[in-house]
């Protein structure tokens, strides 16, 4: 088993991912891994990088497969005991094979280390135009996995319903999938703290910025090295560092939740 410590990023394979990759390659002393759901896509963003003399690793994941996601694990399980750092930069919906994913991940084989999860600010806007009662569902100390995803749920039964504005959800599906991934970001800070306590594991979700990415189109005002800059910043706090922990950050700012 290698002593070398690792670092994993999600969905990586371009955009905010790839320059995440291109960082941490940069400035992470251990192994860097790109993942893709398609492995000609993911060879093919190594060899990018390696052209820029850097040397990422590849291994292929795909947060909807069960298999996948199994594969990974036992691979960084036999090769390294685990993973030191993970940025979660694939999308997040709350079906259930995505939620084995975070478990699988954070609880089965996270050496001590860091978590980073691409959230958005977006999350914290959307949040202000929800109903107070929601808001203080998704503010709340003690808001479990399990209620997360049934306020997901009903969120998408609200909307094919037509109903969710009346029901106090904003009219943004993405803002209010952000509010899931930030609010998950808590839960599983929590969750470190009552069964790893000790372990020195940080937690947090992170906002990249308006990046220019497929998705935010070329009148963003960050270039994807640019918002690459948060989510490395809490991938490489220091070992000695106490936090932040379970924090909604964006220009490696803590902001109010």
């Amino acid at each position: 088993m290698s002593s070398t410590p690792v670092a994993v990023v999600t969905g990586s394979n371009k955009g905010i991912g790839f320059a995440i990759v291109r960082a941490l390659c940069k400035q992470f002393q251990g192994d860097v891994f790109l993942t893709a759901r398609d492995p000609g896509k993911g060879q093919a963003a190594v060899a990018k990088l390696q052209e820029e003399g850097l040397h990422p690793f590849f291994h292929q994941l795909d947060i909807d497969d069960l298999q996948s996601i199994r594969a990974l694990r036992d691979f960084l399980k036999e090769k390294y005991g685990g993973v030191n750092v993970l940025v979660n930069n694939a999308g997040i919906a709350f079906k259930g094979k995505k939620l084995i994913f975070w478990g699988v991940i954070c609880f089965s084989f996270l050496l001590p280390g860091r978590v980073v999860n691409v959230s958005s600010s977006i999350s914290i806007s959307s949040l202000a135009r929800c109903s107070k009662e929601l808001q203080q569902k998704f503010r709340s100390d003690t808001i479990t996995e399990e209620e997360l995803v049934k306020l997901m749920t009903k969120f998408v039964e609200d909307a094919k319903k037509n109903t969710h504005e009346k029901e106090g959800w904003p009219n943004t599906a993405y803002g209010v999938s952000k509010i899931g991934v930030t609010v998950l970001s808590r839960i599983q800070a929590r969750m470190i703290n009552e069964k790893r306590k000790g372990d020195h594991i940080l937690l947090n979700a992170c906002c990249p910025g308006w990046v220019r990415t497929d998705m935010a189109g070329p009148k963003a005002l960050k270039s994807p090295d640019e918002g690459a800059e948060t989510p490395v910043y809490l991938a490489l706090l220091p070992a000695d560092a106490n936090g932040p922990h379970g924090q909604f950050v964006s220009d490696k700012t803590v902001q109010t939740w």
